[in-house]
């Protein structure tokens, strides 16, 4: 992802709360030199100075056979806004869009072990819904091996992570004030987050 260096984020406790935040990601493989992608939810996790994300296919979807062969890119993005030129100073300017994306690359890995697996679902109960954990515990395990039969987990080692946060960085005092106000009033509930990431950042 291009980035330049006045909408570069560096901030590592910034980067991951916007995954946790936005965790309904996109996860694209290479599949005889074509992209493939879908849309997964994941959970972010933290050990020692490594950064794990965890999720899990449909068996149906062949997607899981390229996960160990190749670095593997997911794509957090939202959220994003159109800027207007009627909230800047000068005439001669052209509209643009403000968004925020975070881009992580790794090796995936396939999780074959029972126990393993279960431990990786824990990881998406306690991103998602920590009070299902007691229910899916007292399922019975038939019911519990054959959910896990019909899905294929793993988890990616990032190795790598591109970060970048335009949000109006470049534009004087007076003109980011016009554009969290016309954000503010949007119904479009992907500009009110923007508006309040540009009053983060001018506090």
């Amino acid at each position: 992802m291009y980035t330049s260096p006045g909408f570069k984020i560096s901030d590592h406790q910034e980067i991951i709360a916007f995954m946790r935040s936005y965790s309904f990601a996109t996860i694209v493989t290479s599949q005889n030199n074509i992209p493939v992608a879908t849309p997964l939810p994941f959970a972010v996790t933290e050990k020692d100075d490594d950064i794990y994300l965890h999720s899990h296919f449909a068996k149906a979807n062949d997607q899981w056979k390229d996960i160990g062969s190749n670095d593997t890119l997911v794509i957090f993005a939202e959220p994003h806004a159109y800027i207007s030129t009627q909230h800047y100073d000068r005439e001669q300017n052209v509209p643009t869009w403000n968004y925020m994306a975070v881009h992580v690359y790794g090796k995936g890995q396939i999780i074959t072990d029972t126990d393993e697996a279960l431990l990786e679902l824990n990881h998406m109960i306690t991103a998602f819904e920590k009070e299902y954990q007691s229910k899916w515990d007292s399922m019975p395990a038939t019911y519990r091996d054959g959910m896990l039969k019909a899905i294929i987990p793993f988890r990616i080692k990032v190795t790598s992570i591109q970060a970048k946060k335009k949000i109006s960085q470049n534009r004087s005092a007076s003109e980011k004030e016009r554009i969290i106000q016309a954000l503010d009033k949007s119904i479009d509930t992907n500009a009110k987050a923007i508006a309040e990431l540009m009053k983060k950042e001018i506090k």
